[in-house]
């Protein structure tokens, strides 16, 4: 599984097993961390200092902006009718609409979680396991299948010192 030399890749991006990786035709950002098993195609773009964690598949059409954290096993789809055949059982190869996702800067995306073409609010939180089948505001924590919106990342997550520590 190759990294092809069509793929851009910025300025100390860290690939940790690029011999477990596929990567072809895509843009990868400044410092942007790249775990083992992670498939990003042609025409996805990465930001700078993004962490895209093991098993995550990245599609065409899938923007992610800087700062971004994408958790292990997390899917991104770009096809909103996908198959196999048409009416005829003939394979389909070029018959389908290139859909899109965006997901903002500082966003993170928890593990497992598959998300539709939408577009994901900055600083969003995403939590472990959703499925995003709705665009997400700036900020928001969504969970659950369909995800939904349950609070706002400003006002829950630690701002300083160690989760747990009490001066968080």
């Amino acid at each position: 599984m190759p990294i092809d030399a069509s793929t851009k890749i910025g300025r100390d991006v860290r690939i940790f097993q690029p011999e477990l990786v596929n990567i072809y035709g895509a843009v990868i950002g400044d410092e942007t961390r790249i775990g083992p098993f992670v498939e990003i195609q042609r025409g996805a773009i990465i930001g700078a200092r993004c962490k895209i964690q093991s098993h995550a598949f990245i599609p065409e059409g899938v923007t992610i902006e800087d700062g971004v954290f994408i958790g292990h096993n997390v899917v991104f789809t770009n096809d909103v009718w996908p198959r196999a055949v048409d009416d005829m059982g003939t394979f389909v190869t070029d018959e389908w609409t290139l859909s899109r996702t965006l997901i903002k800067r500082g966003a993170s995306i928890g593990s497992s979680a598959v998300l539709l073409p939408v577009i994901v609010g900055e600083g969003a939180l995403i939590g472990a396991g959703s499925v995003v089948i709705r665009d997400v505001p700036d900020y928001a924590i969504v969970v659950g299948n369909p995800a939904r919106v349950i609070g706002d990342v400003r006002t829950k997550r630690p701002r300083a010192g160690i989760a747990g520590d009490g001066k968080a």
